[in-house]
């Protein structure tokens, strides 16, 4: 089934220098293990299109049901004209929680409505 990520996590997103940084944080750790396998640098970097210039690097933290992705060169460009164009990279986080994904049945009891 299709979803957007913003039914199974959360999002924080900031800025340093050039680029930008996401942080998915999971409900649940059965989600968090299927997410490690789907959401990868590369999946991210399609989604964001033209806005990431660098490449997007994805550290992943076990302790905290999280993974983090580093958007290379995404900040250049200037203005808040949607979700996606932010030259601060504060609406980065939102932007990715807009991500569908194809979420497996089996873990649809983790989905928040």
């Amino acid at each position: 089934m299709k979803i957007e990520l913003k039914k199974i996590a959360h999002a924080r997103s900031g800025d340093k220098g050039p680029n930008s940084n996401v942080g998915l944080l999971f409900r649940h750790p059965e989600v968090y293990n299927w997410a490690r396998k789907i959401i990868t640098s590369t999946v991210v970097k399609s989604h964001f299109g033209s806005v990431v210039k660098g490449d997007v690097r994805r550290y992943e933290m076990d302790n905290l049901w999280a993974l983090n992705f580093i958007l290379g060169d995404s900040l250049g460009g200037g203005g808040s004209e949607s979700l996606l164009n932010d030259a601060q990279g504060k609406t980065h986080g939102q932007a990715l929680l807009l991500m569908e994904v194809d979420f497996p049945e089996n873990l649809e009891v983790f989905i928040n409505e």
